[in-house]
């Protein structure tokens, strides 16, 4: 079974892409869903949390304080990476766990930093999807009701389209201008043919 990562910058329809998929019957692990579970369910790594920002971390009701957490990591880019030193792990070894379960001839791994989190070492294949600039920035403004600005503010924590491009092993396009369904078809034949070849 093949496993390929799928990666996209916000507002670029890298989640419409993986619905398409599950339409076709292939898994789609998302990588900051599970992430969000395990920070709450995880002993391992509610325990590293809390090593790593202190047991106030999780007050008595035992549920994480994400607003204080958010407010540690945001703006501060050695935390941030303290973080994710102690989640990355924790959503590799859930996926691992995740894959081995799954029967499909391929799974995929969405994951909005796959790249950045060195999520693509575990995959045999990446999927890059890319829009231009002004329609992710007019997308998430109508999805998330935020301003331009903090769009850009978030865009520059994640590499550029252009970045991904050269990291990935295929691109689709999500320009509403080439339609999205035929590129998704084409790539879903493609990584069944690779799969077979595989076995």
């Amino acid at each position: 079974m093949l496993k390929v990562g799928i990666t996209g910058g916000i507002g670029s329809g890298k989640t419409t892409v993986c619905q398409l998929f599950e339409l076709l019957g292939i898994p789609v692990f998302y990588a900051d869903t599970r992430a969000k579970y395990l920070m709450a369910t995880d002993e391992v790594l509610i325990n590293d949390i809390k090593a790593a920002f202190g047991n106030d971390m999780y007050p008595e009701d035992g549920l994480l304080d994400r607003r204080r957490l958010a407010s540690i990591v945001f703006n501060d880019d050695l935390q941030l990476e303290k973080l994710n030193s102690v989640v990355h792990p924790a959503v590799f070894r859930d996926f691992a766990v995740w894959s081995a379960r799954q029967k499909a001839p391929f799974v995929l791994k969405e994951a909005a930093i796959l790249f950045e989190s060195g999520s693509d070492k575990d995959c045999d294949y990446t999927i890059v999807v890319t829009s231009p600039l002004v329609l992710r920035i007019d997308r998430v403004m109508s999805r998330d009701n935020v301003s331009a600005e903090e769009i850009k503010k978030r865009m520059d924590k994640q590499l550029n389209d252009d970045e991904k491009i050269k990291l990935a092993d295929f691109v689709l396009l999500n320009d509403e201008q080439q339609l999205l369904i035929p590129q998704v078809l084409a790539l879903h034949k493609q990584l069944l043919g690779l799969n077979d070849h595989k076995r």
